[in-house]
């Protein structure tokens, strides 16, 4: 399935949590956080300004970022979790 954000928002596939802690202790399902990082699968055109120009995303498929933990809508698509988040909700892009 294709999917095409609007303006300007993104989806995010998060990034799986870590399983084990480096000490080694293996963390159970229920005490796991939900990771703040995650990989853009798809980008919206971008903002539409009051003058009605479009501001480009600063974002690009594949781009590594960090958000808030409380942000976005959480959706199921084809049984995979995936986060719709405004571009404004990122926080930072990661980069090697």
């Amino acid at each position: 399935m294709n999917i095409r954000p609007l303006h300007d928002r993104v989806l995010v596939k998060r990034l799986q949590e870590e399983e084990k802690t480096k000490g080694g202790i293996i963390i159970p399902d229920t005490a796991k956080e939900k990771p703040i990082e995650g990989e853009i699968v798809a980008v919206g055109n971008g903002k539409v300004l009051e003058d009605g120009t479009v501001r480009k995303m600063e974002l690009k498929v594949g781009d590594r970022v960090l958000f808030g933990k409380y942000s976005g809508t959480e959706v199921k698509l084809e049984g995979d979790e995936r986060l719709i988040l405004r571009e404004d909700d990122i926080l930072c892009v990661l980069e090697k």
